[in-house]
């Protein structure tokens, strides 16, 4: 099961389309490696459809369901060389959380901005052992403005400031 978007309105997918088609039109749209050639040409078509009418379970699907992602890649070892690895079978579930968590709180943000409000952290996957770091951030309030800055300019799970981080399970609401 994928993540709880307790604000995932008409007006959040809308801010998320925008957010997606500006990251499109500039260039800037983060296409993860493990995209095989056919993912890599439809990742945009499905990432918008997923933010106009489904979730991220249902992007994750898409990926599966499509063959859109590679079925190895290559892996570095300690010595140096590498090797050819299996992508891992949750590739595409992390992927599309990931990716639509991001346009989500980059909405959210946008959102929090045009009324004056903060952000604040909440637990968006309910795991089993959480992490320490992602439970001391859980009620946190953000800056909208600073957050949303920070995945504007940063791609894939690389942020300045380390939020959301890849697999934390934690996102943000009104």
């Amino acid at each position: 099961m994928g993540l709880q978007f307790p604000n995932l309105d008409e007006d959040t997918r809308s801010c998320m389309l925008t957010e997606i088609e500006h990251d499109e039109s500039s260039g800037k749209l983060y296409i993860s490696n493990r995209l095989n050639y056919s993912g890599r040409e439809r990742w945009a078509e499905i990432l918008k459809s997923a933010a106009q009418h489904h979730n991220d379970d249902w992007l994750a699907q898409q990926l599966r369901s499509l063959h859109l992602l590679e079925t190895s890649e290559p892996r570095r070892l300690k010595s140096g060389a590498y090797t050819t690895a299996s992508v891992p079978t949750t590739a595409a579930q992390t992927l599309a959380e990931g990716e639509f968590n991001r346009f989500y709180i980059r909405a959210i943000c946008l959102r929090a901005i045009s009324t004056g409000q903060t952000v604040v952290v909440y637990r968006a996957k309910m795991v089993d052992n959480p992490r320490a770091e992602s439970e001391s951030k859980i009620g946190l309030q953000m800056d909208p403005a600073v957050l949303v800055e920070d995945l504007r300019s940063s791609s894939g799970f690389k942020t300045s400031s380390g939020f959301p981080g890849p697999n934390s399970g934690l996102s943000v609401h009104l």
